[in-house]
């Protein structure tokens, strides 16, 4: 059974996410909650779906190296049984610069999935966090769709193509709530870049983009922090994650950051706007209106969610 994604996922750390926070994601209309580094045993998942009616939960991702596809499996299995069509099995390789482990990704990989297969995990139920062509390629072959994270539209529209039309490709956006353009920089900067662009998949999966070395080169270009990240007013954020639909995306898993660091205790907080959109299919809600609301989480990351 393939399972349907919705267009707009919201992207948490998954072991800070509480079933509250499920279910406030719910109510705000969107359709999946993508939960990051999460145990191979899925410990936690079973209490985000029961304590929301609709939501789909998708692991991004579930790390290979930290477990036997035997145990996912079998967590697979508890999940799905209880509540079938409300979970997808995100699946990558992780980084050789934190997995002692690493080596031979798409060997291993491949192996992962016979192991998946052999123990029945079907093939519509589970995604791959595929970046390069290599991987896109056994993502179409072996699975249900690519979950890339940290990509551009440009990386949507070859995935969209290395995928073909029946499969999902489900990338990864960062927003940024904020009009001034050097601010909102800074705070990309500080929050992921420089230490995403110390790990070896990620630049070249970027310098397969067309970025540089110099654009890679301490906490990146402002020319990579504005392809990476959409920032400035909710409009230029809605468009952001727009153009990767156009591109070919089935659904856009939205990752907002704040420059707070403050934590906050009550949930949710802080400021809300709404934003009236031409079109009411693009979010569930009264008069089409999409609700715009900052969220400061009492997490080590305040994040925001979006509805556009």
């Amino acid at each position: 059974m393939k399972i349907e994604l919705g267009r707009y996922g919201i992207f948490q750390i998954g072991a800070l996410t509480t079933p509250a926070m499920a279910k406030e994601i719910e109510a705000l209309g969107f359709t999946t909650l993508w939960v990051a580094a999460m145990p191979v045993d899925l410990a936690g998942i079973d209490e985000l779906l029961e304590a929301t009616s609709t939501l789909v939960v998708a692991t991004d991702i579930l790390n290979i190296w930290y477990g036997d596809p035997a145990v996912a499996a079998k967590a697979y299995r508890r999940i799905t049984t209880r509540f079938p069509g409300r979970f997808w099995l995100g699946l990558g390789v992780g980084h050789r610069e934190q997995t002692q482990q690493f080596a031979k990704p798409l060997a291993a990989i491949r192996e992962y999935l016979d192991g998946l297969d052999a123990a029945g995990v079907p093939v519509e139920g589970r995604g791959l966090a595929a970046l390069g062509p290599k991987m896109l390629e056994l993502a179409a072959s072996r699975t249900g769709g690519a979950v890339p994270y940290l990509v551009t539209p440009e990386h949507t529209r070859l995935a969209r193509a290395a995928l073909g039309p029946s499969l999902q490709p489900a990338p990864e956006q960062k927003v940024l709530l904020d009009p001034n353009p050097a601010r909102a920089r800074e705070t990309a900067r500080s929050r992921f870049a420089s230490a995403y662009l110390k790990l070896t998949n990620y630049t070249n999966s970027l310098r397969r983009l067309g970025f540089t070395d110099e654009d890679l080169s301490g906490a990146g270009s402002d020319r990579l922090i504005d392809a990476l990240v959409a920032h400035g007013d909710a409009a230029t954020v809605s468009a952001r994650v727009g153009e990767h639909l156009a591109a070919g995306a089935n659904h856009v898993a939205i990752q907002a950051i704040t420059g707070a660091t403050a934590e906050h205790p009550d949930f949710p907080r802080d400021r809300t706007a709404a934003l009236r959109r031409r079109d009411p299919r693009r979010l569930p809600g009264p008069r089409g209106r999409a609700v715009l609301i900052i969220l400061d989480l009492p997490v080590h990351f305040p994040v925001a969610t979006l509805g556009v």
